[in-house]
């Protein structure tokens, strides 16, 4: 019988098994030294001073959005092509999201998409840009932080999709060279996996402040920060050994020693993941037929590629993607589309009533994500690639 192929899938082996056990068998089970030792893990794969684990990519988004102060009147320039949640984390702060158009060929939004944005936002202040790298590849972080910083824009990478690439200039994404921060999720679809989990990594040092405290319902403990002495300290100065303040409201977006402990057993292995989805890639750029091409490539960097699209004109083949999906899930294939325009989602278009952005309906017009994750064998990727030439023939 032939296996069923889902689009992604996570790959846990015996060690990541053992990381957790450990964890549950030991006295502590969150706020514990497994989160501690994965931001440092993840730090260091991403050569950035500061790393923030949480809960989910769409957590860090987030508390980007609240480390940077976003609220009411402002706007965040959000490219069209990605999850709901990088503009929605505009929406949780009050602040607006401003679409941008991307390039039709890679989905990814550049610097001339960014600046026909900034004509759109009408009075809004324009204060942040969320770029997103999409399906493994990057964005132009180095055109797009020069833009943005002559602009005055803060700039907040979402790199949920883009673990262990390397930019344009060669950098490792989460260093945060051209931007304030970046956010990962660790979703079982993505390369690394943790179930459920984020984290944002970035280089100043005030930013990993905020995030931390926002993380964990706006409190902190530490004296010197105490803005009610008369309750913070006794008769000598001393600080009260149980005393909290909360002086703003957060969330509590903490990620557990549990999960923790699996993400860096996980990151780990990201060398070989990152491998095995490369070797996967190029396997299917030699056996698709000529009506499924990948998706345009961007020039310098390396990608880590999270998700394997193809663009087919669907009908200049007599049929629709819908058919095509049916037919492939017939044959045990799932596959996904990655992504409707955000401009398109109900909530936004009641916000945007008439934005029409050609890039981003072209690009999905013709998206179909075919499966990719580590686990899959050379064979799998030829059951694929002949299942498309005899329903797109």
């Amino acid at each position: 019988m032939t296996r069923p192929l889902p689009y992604g899938r996570q790959v846990i082996e015996d060690d990541d098994i053992a990381a957790v056990v450990a964890v549950l068998k030991s006295d502590i089970l969150t706020g514990g030294p497994a989160v501690s030792g994965f931001e440092a893990a993840l730090a260091g794969i991403a050569a950035a001073p500061h790393a923030v684990a949480c809960n989910s990519g769409t957590a860090g988004l987030h508390l980007a959005a609240l480390a940077l102060d976003l609220g009411p009147g402002d706007a965040v320039i959000v490219p069209s092509v990605t999850f709901v949640a990088t503009a929605n984390a505009a929406r949780y702060v009050g602040a607006e999201a401003v679409f941008a158009d991307v390039d039709p060929a890679t989905g990814l939004m550049g610097p001339d998409h960014l600046d026909e944005a900034l004509t759109r936002c009408g009075g809004l202040r324009p204060k942040a840009v969320f770029p997103v790298h999409l399906n493994g590849q990057c964005a132009d972080m180095p055109g797009l932080g020069a833009l943005a910083r002559r602009h005055g824009l803060a700039v907040v990478e979402d790199a949920c999709h883009a673990l262990g690439s390397l930019q344009s200039d060669d950098r490792p994404t989460g260093a945060c060279a051209h931007s304030d921060m970046a956010v990962f999720s660790f979703h079982p679809v993505k390369t690394v996996a943790m179930g459920e989990g984020g984290a944002v990594t970035t280089r100043d040092a005030r930013l990993d402040a905020r995030l931390r405290l926002f993380r964990s319902h706006g409190i902190t403990r530490e004296p010197a920060e105490f803005l009610q002495p008369d309750e913070a300290f006794d008769g000598e100065g001393r600080p009260n050994p149980w005393y909290y303040e909360m002086a703003r409201p957060g969330f509590n977006y903490r990620a557990c020693d549990i999960v923790c402990a699996l993400g860096t057993s996980q990151l780990a292995k990201l060398d070989r993941f990152r491998t095995r989805r490369a070797e996967l890639m190029a396997l299917y750029e030699r056996l698709l037929p000529p009506a499924a091409r990948p998706i345009g490539r961007v020039s310098g960097g390396r990608p880590s590629w999270h998700i394997m699209v193809v663009h087919i004109d669907f009908e200049a083949h007599g049929t629709s993607r819908a058919a095509v999906m049916r037919a492939l899930a017939g044959q045990g294939v799932s596959t996904q589309v990655h992504y409707l325009p955000v401009h398109r989602q109900p909530y936004y278009r009641g916000r945007f009533p008439g934005l029409t952005l050609p890039g981003a309906d072209e690009y999905y017009r013709r998206c179909l994500t075919l499966p990719l994750f580590v686990g899959m064998d050379d064979g799998d990727v030829v059951r694929v690639a002949e299942a498309l030439a005899r329903l797109l023939s």
